[in-house]
């Protein structure tokens, strides 16, 4: 039997291996694509109506006590949610997470009319159980089907296409408030119809996603082992992960990862802007998110052979550009007049520091994230374990949202938020460092375990037995 030189232990290579198209239906590739779809048509569409600021209505506390609801569910079912992705696998754990998002889109369309807080909360409790199994499965996809040397590039095209939902998502209250004036509030029912469908749409889609077994690299490997877990084993895992060391050093990352969403969008977005510019800077801010997953994907990938110095660099230029940004911020909040709301046709020159700076904070956003993914997709390759990890960093990430959106509603000053968010996103920084001179090896080829043997014919048509 031929081989490619790089085999795990005991794995058999098939004779055509080299031949397997980037394009199978089974492939890292084609699967990395689907759930970036996914995730552009679910959490992409919720991400364009929490950034417009209160969820799109005037007054931002049932959007802020909904987001509370949510990510106090999310910080527990983010950490439980690998465990669940391994036991029910990811058609039953995605299509679940989906459709809580179409509840959580319609309880604000019923709030345009009813002005009741009760069904966003409850439906933003839900949605947090839903998010935590998404996004645990989500990220036990990304970080383990492709490639250990590629694991860069394939988070940036995640990325890229999540984000397209946050773009498509802004132009939606853009297009459809455009022409409602500056004394328009809140959005329309159409903006929440919108963002119903293309959830629902997200929901049917991730039934598409095939099980880590049935995924084949181009080398013929498989990404993991494991078919099912069960109960008992993954709650003594996840327990594990409290004195895991490399889990205790991300958690600083991870609480700052979605702390800052609250001051950008409602100290920024929110109160500088009318209601169609920020549908419009949304757009740009979405987008700016694309473009800073690619570039730190490239670093993270290409800019040096050792994966080690590649994460160290990475980690380096995060660094520097946050504290530029986070600098421009606090210029921006010292000079911010509050009585002044800028409209991106009228106001001229007034509104280009305001709008880069939102759009910076879109770029850092993306560079963030996909940094702390790759350090995670670093610390091992098998879908089983990272699931894990996956899970626990989004459920810290979750608390941290929690307390921060729960913090805006007691009327925390804008320039006190802005300083917790600069320290946070610093402090992360050096922890990260060390996890990467400790824990990420130059070389983990050889580290798996024996890999069943893909039959040539079924993975040629994107089939595995």
């Amino acid at each position: 039997m031929g081989t490619l030189g790089n085999e795990q232990p005991g794995t058999q290579i098939p004779e055509n291996a080299k031949s397997f198209s980037l394009f199978r239906y089974n492939s890292p590739f084609i699967q990395i694509v689907l759930i970036g779809l996914v995730c552009f048509c679910c959490p992409g569409m919720f991400n364009a109506l929490s950034g417009m600021g209160g969820g799109g209505q005037v007054n931002s506390t049932a959007s802020n006590n909904a987001l509370t609801a949510l990510y106090t569910t999310f910080a527990i079912f983010g950490i439980v949610g690998g465990g669940i992705y391994n036991i029910l696998g990811p058609h039953l754990t995605l299509f679940a997470g989906c459709s809580t998002y179409v509840l959580y889109a319609g309880s604000f369309l019923y709030y345009n009319h009813y002005q009741h807080q009760f069904f966003a909360i409850v439906a933003g409790a839900i949605l947090g159980v839903g998010a935590g199994l998404l996004w645990a499965a989500q990220g036990a996809i990304m970080t383990s089907y492709p490639p250990e040397n590629r694991k860069g590039t394939y988070i940036s095209i995640f990325w890229s296409i999540f984000n397209m939902g946050g773009v498509i998502g802004g132009l939606i209250p853009f297009i459809l408030n455009y022409n409602r004036g500056d004394s328009a509030a809140t959005v329309n029912d159409g903006t929440y119809i919108g963002f119903m469908v293309f959830m629902s749409v997200g929901a049917v889609l991730s039934l598409t996603i095939l099980p880590a077994s049935k995924v084949v690299r181009n080398d013929g490997t498989r990404c993991t082992n494991m078919l099912y877990s069960n109960v008992a084993t993954e709650s003594v895992e996840i327990l594990k992960l409290f004195y895991n060391w490399k889990m205790l050093l991300i958690i600083p990352a991870a609480w700052s990862s979605n702390f800052f969403y609250t001051y950008q969008f409602n100290h920024v977005n929110k109160p500088q802007f009318n209601l169609r510019t920020r549908g419009f800077n949304n757009v740009f801010y979405w987008g700016a998110q694309m473009v800073g997953s690619v570039g730190i994907g490239y670093v993270m990938d290409f800019s040096f052979k050792s994966r080690r110095k590649r994460g160290v660099l990475g980690i380096g230029v995060v660094a520097l550009l946050a504290s530029a940004i986070w600098g421009g911020a606090l210029a921006n909040q010292i000079n911010h007049d509050s009585r002044v709301i800028l409209d991106f046709k009228n106001s001229g020159s007034r509104y280009a520091g305001p709008f880069v700076l939102y759009f910076s904070f879109g770029l850092l956003d993306a560079m963030f994230q996909s940094m702390v993914y790759w350090v995670i997709g670093a610390l091992a390759n098998d879908s089983e374990i990272l699931s894990r990890y996956a899970g626990f960093y989004k459920g810290i990430q979750s608390a941290g949202a929690a307390v921060a959106w729960q913090i805006d509603n007691h009327n925390v000053s804008a320039m006190a938020q802005l300083i917790v968010n600069w320290v946070l996103t610093t402090v992360s920084y050096p922890l990260l460092l060390v996890l990467i001179v400790l824990a990420v090896k130059q070389d983990t080829k050889g580290e798996e375990e024996p890999i069943k043997q893909v039959a040539p014919s079924s993975a040629e048509n994107g089939f595995v037995q």
